[in-house]
């Protein structure tokens, strides 16, 4: 975990630099603001958008957790770049305490995911706190249960074996 605050240069670049996704997976639009431990993203809901469902002119309510998930990664992206790293793939591992309090996330709007770690072991596996915003209403909750291992390809041919 890093100490240093990323800077608006930082913040600015394309959020292809801080997550491990190459488009059209990358959901996400870009990072607004970083402290300690958290982050917040942005994504703003176009015809265009991943998952956009003209039926119900939105993209569904459950994609916020991959929202979520890949603010989480662009958190850790930041981080790495702070350091000087690479930035690594982690795993979704599940969610606990989640609420959705809308079917959708409508055409035209932006949103903004808010990610705090709560907890986080040398291992790799961590839980944050998210939530998804409308304006300033919180329109999407969960905690966030992750995995980043230092070696991926080590990690998964273990985990095959």
């Amino acid at each position: 975990m890093s100490e240093k605050i990323a800077t608006m240069a930082l913040l600015a670049k394309d959020i292809a630099e801080f997550v491990p996704h190459r488009a059209p997976m990358i959901l996400i639009d870009r990072v607004i603001k970083h402290q300690q431990d958290s982050l917040i993203t942005q994504v703003e809901i176009t015809e265009q958008s991943a998952y956009f469902n003209d039926a119900i002119n939105g993209v569904p309510n459950y994609v916020g957790i991959e929202y979520m998930a890949q603010s989480i990664a662009a958190l850790a992206g930041v981080e790495a770049h702070l350091r000087n790293d690479k930035i690594r793939v982690g795993f979704l591992l599940g969610t606990r305490k989640l609420l959705m309090h809308q079917p959708l996330y409508q055409l035209g709007h932006k949103y903004q995911i808010s990610v705090a770690r709560l907890y986080q072991e040398d291992s790799g596996l961590a839980v944050f706190d998210c939530q998804i915003l409308a304006d300033e209403t919180v329109i999407a909750s969960a905690n966030v249960n992750v995995f980043q291992p230092q070696d991926t390809q080590a990690y998964i041919q273990e985990s095959s074996v």
